[in-house]
C-alpha cells in the first residue's frame, strides 16, 4: 500500500467570505489524514510504551494551492509516506476532487519521548516500523 485516501467535504465553517476553503484548513485536513493513516496501521500520534509517553509532533508543513475547493465540495486527501527516517516520517499529500488536483502538501514529523523537561527525538521502534512496513517506497541507499 503506497497510497491511503481519506474522503472529506468542505464544510461552511472551513471557508472564507468568498466560500472558498481557507488556506489554513488544508493543514487541518493534512493532520486528520495523517491521523487516519496511522490508525489504519494500528498506530497513533500519541502512545505509551514501557511506561514512557511518546508523541509525533510536526516539524515542517507546506501546501501549494492549484485550484480552490468550495463549500460543499467533496474531495479526497491522498496521503503517501514518502520517507521513513531514523526518527522521522515525511508525508506527501494531494487534494483531489473529480480527478483534478486542487492542492499538494508535505508534512514532516518526528518521534519524540515526552518528559517533564520537554520533547526529545527518539529512533522509531521496530514494532512501529513493522506496522508501517509496505507503505513507504524503496529508499535509495
Amino acid at each position: 500500500m503506497n497510497l491511503f485516501r481519506v474522503k472529506r467535504r468542505v464544510e461552511f465553517a472551513d471557508t472564507d467570505m468568498a466560500g472558498i476553503a481557507h488556506f489554513a484548513q488544508f493543514f487541518a485536513w493534512m493532520e486528520t489524514a495523517e491521523h487516519e493513516f496511522l490508525r489504519h496501521c494500528g498506530l497513533s500520534v500519541f502512545f505509551e510504551h514501557d511506561g514512557q509517553k511518546y508523541g509525533i509532533p510536526r516539524v515542517s508543513a507546506s501546501c501549494d494551492y492549484k485550484k480552490p475547493l468550495r463549500f460543499p465540495d467533496e474531495f479526497e486527501v491522498e496521503i503517501r509516506l514518502a520517507k521513513l527516517g531514523s526518527s522521522s516520517l515525511q508525508y506527501e499529500m494531494t487534494f483531489i476532487k473529480d480527478n483534478d488536483i486542487h492542492a499538494r502538501g508535505t508534512l514532516s514529523a518526528c518521534l519524540c519521548r515526552i518528559t517533564d523537561g520537554g520533547l526529545r527525538a527518539e529512533p522509531l521502534p521496530g514494532w512501529f516500523r513493522s506496522a508501517i512496513a509496505g507503505t513507504v517506497p524503496d529508499q535509495p541507499q
